[in-house]
């Protein structure tokens, strides 16, 4: 049976006169000769790297906590066999720690002119725009003893989109939606119903609701039945800047009212209502307007894979000013930012007037579930601390909805959890009662 690659070379220094290999300078110069000489053999028969030909293919999006499968394939245009190990290199956040060498490392043989297609399997950590690195390759010789190596540049970008956890709420919340909606007609009185039917009056209707003219003509009494008026316009404000850094559990603040956006913008297009979305801190991170109803959600998951939040304070201002451009009708505004007491009375406060004369406005923000767990320890002198701190807190955020809710805001404070379907339940009790 023929020899191969160490095998070949140490059948070849056996062969050698035992003189040869006895400890002198004549030995030692002859073994390291024919050691020089196989690796150069061994470097001049491996294939070249420089030539090789490289192009990827596979998925551009992905969403976060799933895996995408990036292919890479590899043609050898030269006349000699391709022995090679290959490291396709991507940020660290592309996969989940202590994944990487497994992942992003292959070998692979490929004969003179034909390809092979190399997988890399991601699955990132964080959301945003993930781009390759360089590719590198180290190219053996049949004894595997030295190594031609280079780096290719083969571009590729994977999108990382929000997950949209709260997805799951989405039917429980078009049942309640179906039920406003005509499918089962309810009787609403107020500002932003349309008419729906008649019927019969039933004992404890509100006698605002009869129409005498039907009354007269059918002689006996018939009541308007009224739906959610549709077609109304909603704007999702994102708070972009430096409170939205601040970390709830493994998550910062600002994927929470990302995932609150997505589940009120998908509830929202099926209701018939037309919603934007506006990014801002100090200035426009990302806006989303005019899209139709089977385009927004794509739109919106799009627009924020890349939102990060900025170490900046927010220029209320600013983001007042932009709303009103961004929504010159009567709009529902929903406004995702902190209720922590020093930007809502320094900032947001003073300016509320100028949005709520003209439009329904919700903010909605995301609350530590770690202070209501402080606020009931007890037991050692660093709990009782902790829990004062944490009830002192609680007591300024309580104090801070106040005022808004003065100011005829709607306040949502709710944990990363329950801030999606809260925001949501809000949002179709102001439609049930018409205050859209």
């Amino acid at each position: 049976m023929a020899l191969t690659g160490r095998a070949a070379l140490l059948a070849a220094l056996g062969s050698l006169p035992v003189g040869l290999l006895e400890p002198s300078w004549t030995g030692l110069l002859a073994v390291n000769g024919t050691l020089g000489l196989a690796c150069a053999v061994d470097y001049a028969l491996a294939a070249p790297v420089r030539t090789l030909r490289l192009a990827r293919s596979g998925d551009t999006t992905v969403r976060l906590g799933e895996t995408a499968d990036v292919h890479l394939t590899l043609t050898n245009p030269g006349t000699r066999r391709l022995r090679a190990r290959v490291r396709d290199a991507w940020p660290p956040s592309s996969w989940t720690p202590g994944t990487e060498t497994a992942a992003s490392r292959h070998e692979v043989t490929v004969p003179a002119g034909e390809r092979r297609r190399l997988t890399t399997r991601l699955r990132p950590t964080r959301r945003g725009d993930r781009r390759a690195a360089r590719v590198t390759i180290r190219s053996y010789g049949p004894l595997g003893l030295l190594a031609r190596q280079g780096s290719h540049t083969v571009p590729w970008t994977v999108r990382v989109l929000p997950p949209f956890t709260s997805r799951k709420h989405l039917p429980s919340r078009l049942a309640r939606l179906r039920e406003l909606d005509g499918r089962a007609s309810v009787l609403t009185r107020g500002e932003g119903t349309e008419f729906d039917s008649l019927r019969d009056y039933v004992p404890g209707d509100d006698t605002r609701s009869i129409d005498w003219r039907a009354t007269a003509r059918q002689r006996k009494v018939a009541v308007r039945t009224w739906r959610p008026e549709r077609d109304r316009h909603i704007l999702i404000c994102l708070d972009t800047g430096r409170t939205s850094a601040g970390r709830v559990g493994d998550a910062p603040r600002l994927d929470s009212a990302l995932d609150a956006a997505l589940l009120l913008a998908a509830l929202a297009t099926r209701a018939g209502d037309r919603v934007d979305l506006l990014a801002h801190d100090r200035r426009t991170r990302a806006l989303v307007q005019g899209r139709a109803a089977a385009d927004v959600l794509p739109s919106f998951v799009n627009a924020m894979a890349a939102l990060e939040p900025e170490l900046i304070e927010t220029d209320s201002r600013s983001l007042v000013s932009t709303i009103l451009r961004s929504a010159p009708r009567r709009s529902l505004v929903v406004l995702l930012t902190s209720l922590d007491a020093a930007p809502v009375e320094e900032g947001l406060l003073p300016l509320l007037p100028r949005l709520t004369q003209r439009h329904t406005v919700i903010l909605a923000s995301v609350a530590d579930p770690r202070i209501a767990s402080m606020a009931a320890s007890r037991g050692t002198a660093d709990a009782v601390y902790e829990a004062a701190a944490a009830t002192q807190t609680q007591s300024q955020r309580r104090r801070t909805a106040d005022q808004l809710t003065r100011h005829g805001v709607h306040v949502v404070d709710a944990t990363p959890e329950t801030l999606p379907p809260a925001l949501a339940d809000t949002y179709l009790t102001l439609k049930a009662t018409g205050r859209l």
